[in-house]
């Protein structure tokens, strides 16, 4: 597995929950256009660096490293919705 990489998140504009994590120097280069397209807009919104034991809320580091450096990005998809009702809390 790789050491600390850069790494920018593109949050897509079509489909809440869905990020893509890639290599800051590459950027969506590596990205396919197919899942380009089924992403939609990617809209930038964070750039940090990405340790192997950095705590991630979704995702393990170690797993998006090995994905960024393998295929040049991990794609993170929504949470499962678990509520039976399919609904989404609006508690505030």
């Amino acid at each position: 597995m790789s050491g600390s990489r850069l790494v920018q998140v593109f949050r897509s504009v079509a489909r809440d929950g869905m990020y893509l994590i890639v290599d800051r120097a590459r950027g969506l280069a590596d990205v396919p256009e197919a899942l380009l397209q089924r992403f939609g807009r990617a809209e930038p919104s964070i750039v940090f660096l990405l340790a192997p034991d950095r705590p991630m809320a979704q995702a393990d580091a170690g797993t998006v490293l090995q994905a960024i450096s393998e295929q040049g990005f991990y794609l993170q998809m929504p949470p499962p919705d678990t509520r039976e009702d399919g609904g989404v809390d609006d508690e505030r």
